[in-house]
């Protein structure tokens, strides 16, 4: 690829991403992320294929971004037990996710597609979440000491991975905790609160039913 044409196309996901983040992908035209970018509107085609093509683009940056955390998460807490690797992965989410800029234009990215959905938010879906609640999966089966096919283990890992998007910066937060500070005393104060309390949860599934109960049968 030219220099000049890669240029173009370095231009076009900047202005794409910023716009989408903003205002979704429906309410964004081709013509004024071109406008923006410098660029002639057959660009996008020549460059995409099509304007869904370039929002596959954005988003797969976006998940670049994401996966760069999941597997800073895990190098921390390489070597350690289950206990250690849960506690790092939540402390490493926590700096990283909630920490950031709450105009960071990968969280925007992402409501918008969580409240918007598009064909491409199964790319978030496979290369980002399955992957991260597999992992917290694999760790909460050893802590149990059972198969990860077990329906505890499912269901303790989303409950982990729900409280560590819990605090993530938006509107919502702001109004319920306006305290809430994202220095890194506090971000490692909510780190260790959700460590300690999700793997008190996890070990309280282990106690053993009563006589002839399943877990399963308690919950169902």
């Amino acid at each position: 690829m030219k220099d000049r044409d890669r240029a173009t196309r370095e231009r076009l996901i900047a202005s794409a991403a910023r716009r989408f983040g903003e205002r979704g992908f429906k309410r964004v035209t081709v013509r004024e992320i071109c406008r923006a970018a410098r660029a002639n509107v057959a660009a996008v085609n020549y460059h995409f294929g099509d304007k869904l093509g370039l929002y596959r683009e954005v988003l797969q940056a976006a998940v670049s971004e994401m996966r760069s955390t999941s597997d800073a998460a895990r190098q921390a807490g390489e070597g350690g037990t289950a206990e250690d690797k849960l506690r790092a992965y939540v402390a490493v989410y926590i700096q990283r996710v909630v920490g950031s800029a709450p105009d960071s234009w990968v969280h925007q990215i992402m409501s918008r597609e969580l409240a918007d959905p598009t064909p491409a938010l199964d790319l978030v879906v496979e290369q980002v979440m399955r992957p991260r609640l597999a992992y917290l999966a694999g760790l909460v089966a050893e802590l149990l000491d059972c198969p990860v096919e077990d329906q505890r283990v499912t269901r303790c890992a989303h409950s982990i991975q729900a409280q560590c998007v819990a605090m993530i910066p938006n509107p919502l937060v702001s109004r319920l905790y306006p305290d809430f500070k994202t220095t890194p005393a506090a971000l490692t104060a909510l780190a260790e609160h959700i460590a300690a309390f999700s793997l008190a949860g996890v070990q309280a599934m282990r106690r053993p039913a009563a006589a002839g109960e399943h877990y399963n049968d308690r919950i169902e």
